[in-house]
């Protein structure tokens, strides 16, 4: 079968679909097309990048018929930053592109059966939760650093030591997102899914390094000091945290770098350095020290107050974060009576949720800082009916078992890959009468509500939650009940 369509041509495509990751889905005779920027029930004209044997990628040039959901994207750089994927499409057609997201992993790859129209049975999908005001909702930015003008290995011979070499000659600081799919830096002053507080924190720390000389670090030579500024912000408390991490100990003029933002931001509380000298895209390196103020800000959720450090875990949107873990609690099914295991406890946010209305509440996270973290937190809001212990779930909730620990709830809330085979097996060994699992990622929650499934636990419902506004990311709460003998609930 030949490929309809060759590299540099000029196609007219029919848009029948999104991709996970917010890319119209074109056919062109058959054969599909991935466009960018374009929305489902468009026909656009593209121009044709490149092929492959089942698909290819190809660049919008006009849209011939645009979709009723299609809006003008508010965001100044919107068509070059890679943070937010979904600002030409209407917010109500968002919500429900993310339910059907949801329902089309559940069927494709968890092979389940969902209830609506004619179909009673099967799992329930409830429409997404959205919110009211979808703007402004990020309380933690992580913003990368870069260089304007000359390289940095023009601006400094490659003899220049660069843990101590700290200020420029040329270029001044730029800082904002990434370009989609690139380590390009696209310079902002606003972002719109931001606190505002949070871009200020970030014009802040650009004008004083640029008035200090600071040069920014530079993946492919390895020189350079500043990496990223991380802001974070208390939603209700106001306080504010400013994170520089830098690629190497020393920051130069760092006592003016201190009074410059205290006297321009007085609500920040601490201010903090973390050192990372290693070649890698991950943000924080394993030393972080307190330069002014606090090590910790405070802020609440639902009344529930948490002391939030430099490196903690910490859901970027408090709005929707609780709502989420009010859905959560909810399928809990609580009395005041039951034990509960929270595995991948983080900070222990959802087990002092969990803990307001259970007898007791067992939180593992592998991260040790965390589950300090989640401990301090526990006594800050004088709550003794939890247990925090540090280790792998799948390690830790076995020799629970073998304890005599036996939960009538367990609750996870794994990172994007899902949860670990062992502890699903561990989950279907104890056999706790409901679980209820968190998730960030449909495809790998499908896949692990399959191996529940087929474990004897049947999935009941499950509520979309839209935790982060005009991007393609769908956080979803799904509740399981294990079946009698016989295969009836």
């Amino acid at each position: 079968m030949s490929i309809p369509v060759s590299k540099n041509e000029i196609v007219t495509a029919e848009i029948v679909g999104l991709t996970h990751e917010g890319e119209g889905v074109g056919r062109v005779n058959g054969f599909t097309l991935f466009v960018r920027g374009a929305l489902p029930g468009e026909r656009v004209q593209a121009k044709v990048l490149k092929v492959k044997k089942q698909y290819g990628y190809a660049k919008m040039l006009e849209i011939l018929e645009a979709s009723p959901d299609r809006v003008s994207p508010p965001c100044e750089i919107f068509n070059q930053c890679g943070g937010c994927q979904l600002q030409h499409m209407s917010y109500e057609a968002q919500l429900r592109w993310k339910r059907q997201h949801v329902v089309d992993n559940l069927q494709r790859i968890g092979k389940l059966q969902i209830a609506g129209g004619e179909e009673q049975s099967g799992v329930i999908v409830h429409d997404t939760l959205g919110m009211h005001d979808p703007w402004r909702y990020r309380n933690k930015a992580q913003v990368p650093v870069g260089m304007s003008g000359s390289s940095w290995g023009q601006t400094h011979p490659k003899g220049a030591r660069k843990e101590e070499r700290g200020t420029a000659d040329v270029g001044e600081l730029i800082a904002g997102f990434y370009a989609q799919g690139s380590h390009r830096i696209i310079d902002m002053e606003s972002c719109l899914i931001q606190d505002e507080r949070n871009d200020e924190v970030v014009r802040l720390v650009k004008q004083i390094g640029r008035r200090l000389g600071i040069t920014a670090y530079d993946e492919q030579s390895g020189r350079g000091l500043l990496r990223h500024v991380v802001a974070r912000t208390g939603y209700i408390s106001g306080e504010m945290m400013i994170v520089l991490v830098t690629n190497g100990q020393r920051i130069p003029q760092v006592e003016q770098w201190i009074e410059s933002i205290r006297a321009e931001l007085p609500a920040v509380t601490s201010i903090v350095q973390n050192v990372n000298k290693k070649n890698t895209n991950v943000i924080f390196g394993d030393e972080t020290r307190v330069l002014w103020g606090n090590e910790v800000i405070y802020d609440e959720l639902d009344g529930i107050r948490f002391a939030i450090s430099a490196r903690s875990f910490y859901q970027v949107n408090p709005q929707q974060t609780v709502a989420l873990y009010r859905k959560a609690v909810e399928y809990a099914g609580l009395t005041g009576n039951e034990n509960v295991i929270d595995a991948y406890c983080g900070i222990g946010t959802i087990s002092l949720f969990l803990a307001r209305q259970a007898g007791h509440v067992y939180g593992v996270e592998i991260v040790p800082e965390a589950i300090e973290d989640a401990k301090q937190n526990a006594e800050l809001n004088q709550i003794d009916n939890t247990t925090f212990e540090a280790g792998p779930a799948e390690v830790v909730i076995p020799r629970w078992k073998q304890e005599g620990n036996k939960p009538d709830v367990i609750v996870v809330d794994p990172p994007r890959k899902g949860c670990d085979s062992e502890l699903l097996e561990t989950i279907l060994a104890m056999q706790p009468e409901r679980v209820v699992y968190v998730s960030c990622n449909p495809s790998t929650l499908a896949r692990d509500l399959r191996v529940l499934e087929d474990g004897g636990y049947r999935t009941v419902e499950v509520q979309p939650v839209d935790m982060f506004p005009w991007t393609v990311h769908v956080e979803s709460v799904a509740l399981l009940v294990r079946k009698f003998v016989g295969g009836t609930v």
